[in-house]
């Protein structure tokens, strides 16, 4: 994709995860070199449903669900510039160095940056980051495998 490469939409983003509401957790592709990097965007609104139970009173966004926006975000990479990603599934194998820095609440906005730090055949190991107004909220390195379909 290179510098030839623009925002890509939610509608894009629909061709390439196989993820959909309550679980889509990528609205805007920003920025990509098309193999490395991709920074994509969240915008957490009230209105996310997991907010009815975590937490009623105190309203924060799961851990576990920071992570999948990386890990979706990674997905993306993988798969925006692979003609035959059709034919292909990513599964994750591990997720290491993992540290929630703060709280994420309605009316935040994720800027969500992953890196593959290492590639060996159809294996990659790559780097999350996602910021709320430039301050981290989560990071992790993210393991997986890009398969065929069965």
């Amino acid at each position: 994709m290179g510098s030839s490469f623009s925002t890509q939409k939610i509608q894009e983003i629909l061709k390439v995860l196989p993820q959909r509401y309550p679980f889509l957790l990528v609205d805007r592709i920003l920025e990509t070199d098309g193999s490395t990097h991709m920074v994509g965007l969240k915008n957490v609104t009230i209105n996310e449903p997991f907010f009815q139970g975590h937490f009623p009173d105190h309203p924060v966004m799961p851990g576990v669900l920071l992570v999948e926006a990386l890990a979706q975000v990674g997905v993306a990479l993988l798969l925006f510039g692979d003609q035959s990603r059709d034919t292909k599934l990513i599964y994750f194998s591990a997720i290491d160095k993992c540290r929630f820095r703060q709280p994420v609440i309605p009316g935040d906005q994720l800027r969500i940056k992953v890196t593959v730090l290492k590639q060996r055949d159809r294996y990659f190991k790559m780097k999350g980051e996602a910021t709320v107004d430039g301050n981290i909220v989560v990071e992790a390195e993210l393991s997986c495998s890009v398969v065929d379909r069965p």
